[in-house]
């Protein structure tokens, strides 16, 4: 029979902790952030007789969410960096599970 090892393994290691911005929500900002300064452009200025208000406001959503998006990467870019400075470093271990799991295979444990 194979004997188990029951000492539980304190391997401890050393993990690095930084909280980093996710991209995609700073992305989708700059563009709500563009469609609305593209409304403002549009629909906040004297109206043209050879424009319509929808078409100008069409050509500046392209524009301006375009660069909400490019404008607001490169401030989650910014924050990224930032981060990288601010780490921290923290010390774990395995700690081992003191009450069976919940389930049909430990129900005669009880």
């Amino acid at each position: 029979m194979a004997s188990e090892d029951t000492t539980p393994n304190s391997a401890r290691r050393e993990i690095t902790v930084r909280r980093a911005p996710k991209f995609v929500p700073f992305m989708i900002l700059g563009a709500v952030v563009g469609a609305i300064v593209a409304a403002i452009i549009a629909y906040g200025r004297q109206a043209d007789p050879a424009f319509d208000a929808g078409t100008v406001f069409g050509f500046f959503l392209i524009v301006c969410a375009g660069g909400g998006v490019i404008l607001f990467s490169i401030l989650a870019l910014i924050l990224d960096r930032l981060s990288v400075k601010r780490t921290q470093r923290a010390v774990v271990e395995p700690v081992p599970d003191s009450v069976p799991d919940e389930g049909p295979e430990n129900d005669d444990v009880r």
